[in-house]
């Protein structure tokens, strides 16, 4: 016979679980104002709005709360990615204003505090926690770049695109924007306008589709 949860017990259980998403939340932006080395666990706790113990009841330590923190903020940009990407499920008659437009809010998310943020924070802690950057590149790049590649197919096998790698078709994509973003905002440090933004996506479709576009039929 199943186990039937109270709705008492439903409510602490929902409760843990938004009390620990807040904390990681909060982590995040500390860690991000102050980096690893200057945030301090009591910080974090005024930041979330709880205890200090509580914060060691959830995650032992402070490098599990940081390790946990990107995971969640990767997880986060992800969600947003996979959001835009999905676009190309229903692309207009358009296939060059539809990923224009994928293509701009796209950019939009690379340039999102968060996602600045998270690739500081992997970055910056590189020497110390190698493993974070596969940890953030598999939880950002690799699986939009995945499910990008799927969408680009999909394109392909209905004859909008030219027949092609869909996975190098995918990476080149997401080059040709992320690229020059990365220069044009000092990897990060300059306000991007959303003008600029536009140019770059423009940019990088009309590339884009000079190597992928369908051929003309007769």
């Amino acid at each position: 016979m199943a186990e039937v949860t109270s709705p008492v017990g439903q409510r602490a259980s929902r409760g843990r679980i938004d009390k620990r998403q807040a904390i990681l939340d909060a982590a995040f932006v500390v860690f991000a104002r102050r980096g690893y080395a200057q945030a301090c666990v009591q910080e974090i706790a005024e930041e979330a709005g709880v205890a200090k113990p509580t914060i060691y009841n959830h995650l032992n330590d402070k490098e599990t709360l940081f390790r946990h923190a990107l995971t969640a903020a990767g997880d986060a940009v992800l969600a947003e990615n996979l959001s835009v990407v999905d676009r190309l499920r229903n692309p207009d008659p358009d296939v060059r204003a539809t990923l224009e437009d994928v293509a701009y809010r796209l950019i939009r998310v690379c340039c999102a505090e968060r996602s600045r943020s998270l690739r500081w924070l992997a970055y910056g802690q590189v020497a110390q926690f190698p493993d974070l950057i596969d940890i953030v590149v598999s939880r950002t790049s690799d699986q939009l770049a995945e499910a990008l590649a799927d969408r680009l197919a999909r394109l392909s096998l209905s004859g909008r695109l030219r027949a092609c790698d869909p996975a190098t078709a995918a990476e080149q994509f997401l080059v040709l924007i992320t690229g020059p973003m990365e220069g044009r905002s000092r990897l990060g440090t300059r306000k991007i306008s959303a003008a600029e933004m536009h140019a770059v996506a423009a940019a990088a479709v009309d590339t884009f589709l000079r190597a992928y576009e369908a051929p003309e039929t007769p």
